[in-house]
């Protein structure tokens, strides 16, 4: 059984985040042994079966995202998990594994070209036009299927900007967004298209702002969350994190 870390001595909210739970799972993953409990947790096993290992998020990436899928997000309004560049399915498949063990009522819509990278920017960005593009669309539906997860994970392939118009508003509620994109495009419209369907205290998790080589991702973070809705981080370790509050409170 998981124990998160027991940190008193931070606030459950300051600034429009909560700083007990992003100590519990930063400083928790970092340096205790809650990693340890993780990797030895049965379903975190068995969503890493299901297809987990095909992504080429971190480990403790991983580990934070089941964290809130499994701790925190049962804390809020009911709403479903978006993900904005899923590639070969591995943390779409875990997170549906994760769903439909603990919140069935929640699905995961797993947006990508599944093609490879559009056009990038290259005064932003150093990844180019068709990196990541050794994916494969039809493999990873039969992968879904065969896990049984085909109720609670959607694929939905083509440009952000030409598919969330419509889909973000056949979702409806939205707890997680994960984001998952290298470049500041992706980024910028992975997060615009999910404002309107953020749940009060959703979150939004980044999962390639920090990297070296994804400063245009991290250009459009400070744009978006920074300057324009002066929020401030609820985590820097493992991910960059922001909660769907009031900054001021």
């Amino acid at each position: 059984m998981i124990k998160l870390p027991e940190l008193t001595q931070a606030p459950r909210r300051h600034k429009g985040r909560d700083v007990r739970a992003a100590y519990q799972r930063g400083w928790g993953l970092q340096f205790s042994d809650l990693a340890d409990q993780v990797r030895k947790d049965p379903l975190y096993r068995a969503a890493i079966a299901s297809g987990g290992d095909r992504s080429v998020v971190s480990e403790h990436n991983r580990m934070n995202i089941f964290l809130l899928l499994r701790f925190f997000l049962p804390e809020l309004a009911p709403g479903h998990i978006v993900e904005f560049g899923a590639y070969r399915g591995g943390s779409s498949l875990f997170m549906a594994k994760v769903c439909k063990e603990i919140m069935p009522e929640t699905k995961v819509f797993a947006f990508d070209t599944f093609e490879g990278m559009p056009e990038t920017d290259a005064n932003r960005d150093a990844h180019r036009k068709g990196d990541f593009a050794d994916t494969n669309y039809d493999e990873i539906l039969r992968l879904r299927d065969k896990y049984g997860l085909q109720d609670n994970l959607e694929l939905v392939k083509g440009l952000f900007d030409e598919t969330t118009p419509a889909k973000m508003p056949e979702i409806g509620a939205v707890r997680l967004n994960h984001i998952d994109c290298d470049i500041y495009t992706a980024v910028k419209t992975s997060y615009t298209c999910s404002i309107p369907h953020m749940v009060e205290g959703g979150y939004w998790v980044y999962d390639d702002a920090l990297y070296s080589s994804c400063i245009g991702a991290m250009e459009a973070v400070e744009e978006q969350q920074i300057q324009e809705a002066g929020r401030f981080a609820e985590q820097v370790y493992p991910h960059l994190v922001y909660r769907n509050w009031d900054p001021k409170i």
